[in-house]
């Protein structure tokens, strides 16, 4: 009797293995135990890092390097992941986010998204037609002014000199002009993979919550959060778009609202907007088995990371889902409330951790082999 297929759906291991690499390792694992069996390998992320290269294995797409600005407005090599069907992907974080910075580097007030909008002005320029944007690991805080300003806005202050989008401008501008605006933009269909609610301004905006983390001091994040809340006036009088309010508006430092306002960017919860684009639900169909994880499934895995949005798209189409990862922290019953039947951790011996990451894709395809001779053995 013929075994139906096993989807391989893995996000990355974080300094041991990209998806790509994590899913292949789980699937010659499986094909190692079970060789007659068709295996279906889906690499996948929740919007944030890894999301490039993840959709870009996912679909056959090609990696795309280009000359943009950093943070800081030096030039810099940043690539952008080119798709089938005039779609590309464009990782906030590859281009503005801050491990392109030293420590004493970073202060958002100084920082820029300018480089993720020339990303973005670079995928229309190859023709794309469906933007997908990644938010996650930023060191800016501008309300997304440098992602517009690379694509034709101007924002100026009361006396008509133009500012930079960097944090600091925030509260000068006085009157956005949107004219040079790059016309291609309204013809495309900006998706943004956004899963915080965090307004733009206010206790629980861009800056009070995620300002402090990227180099703002109490005064810095002060500042900050005020220019946010002038610049969502503006905004609204200059654009007729409201972002003051918006749910997620703060993430990327406000890069998500500037998105909305200037680009007409709809925001969407990452994982499953993702996995969607991975092609999951497809490969999902009349499979028997879902191998999902990614380095840690703890008590985040719930909300919003990729492997939960995996294990219930395998659950609405009744395909049971296990999970591995490099460090296991749920229990029994936190394993089920993910959405999976049982989970392990692949380490098969004690090791120091740079010895355990080397080991990884080793220890992955152990487990693959080990998780498809149980289910294997469950039907013969």
């Amino acid at each position: 009797m013929s075994r139906p297929p096993v989807v391989v759906a893995l996000a990355a291991f974080k300094g041991a293995l990209s998806a790509g690499d994590a899913c292949r390792a789980v699937a010659a694992g499986v094909r190692l135990a079970l060789p007659a069996v068709e295996t279906r390998v889906v690499p996948v992320a929740d919007g944030g890092e890894g999301t490039l290269d993840a959709l870009v294995a996912a679909r056959g797409g090609r990696c795309r390097g280009g000359l943009v600005h950093d943070p800081l407005g030096r030039l810099i090599e940043a690539h952008i992941g080119e798709l089938p069907g005039h779609t590309a992907v464009v990782e906030l974080a590859h281009a503005s986010g801050y491990e392109r910075l030293e420590d004493g580097e970073r202060d958002p007030e100084v920082t820029s998204t300018r480089g993720t909008g020339e990303q973005i002005r670079a995928a229309l320029d190859l023709g794309a037609t469906t933007v997908i944007v990644g938010l996650g690991g930023s060191a800016t805080t501008d309300g997304g002014m440098g992602i517009a300003e690379a694509l034709g806005a101007r924002f100026l202050d009361a006396r008509g000199v133009e500012l930079p989008g960097v944090g600091a401008s925030l509260g000068r501008v006085a009157r956005i002009d949107t004219s040079g605006l790059d016309a291609r933009v309204a013809s495309a269909r900006i998706l943004v993979a956004c899963d915080v609610n965090n307004p733009l301004f206010g206790p629980r905006g861009a800056a009070h919550v995620f300002a402090p983390q990227k180099g703002a001091d109490a005064s810095g994040v002060a500042r900050l959060d005020a220019g946010l809340r002038r610049f969502a006036g503006v905004v609204a009088r200059d654009t007729g778009v409201d972002v003051a309010a918006l749910p997620g508006g703060g993430a990327a430092g406000g890069a998500a609202a500037g998105l909305v306002a200037f680009l007409g960017a709809t925001l969407t919860p990452g994982a499953p907007m993702v996995l969607e684009a991975a092609g999951l639900p497809a490969a999902l169909d009349g499979a028997g088995l879902c191998v999902t994880g990614e380095g840690r499934l703890d008590a985040q895995t719930a909300h919003g990371k990729a492997p939960a949005a995996v294990a219930r798209a395998a659950g609405d189409r009744g395909v049971p889902a296990v999970g591995v990862c490099g460090q296991l922290d749920l229990t029994p019953r936190g394993v089920r409330d993910v959405g999976l039947v049982a989970a392990f951790p692949v380490n098969r011996v004690l090791a120091p951790l740079p010895d355990a990451l080397e080991l990884t894709e080793t220890n992955l395809a152990c487990m693959g082999a080990a998780v498809a001779g149980l289910w294997g053995a469950g039907r013969a």
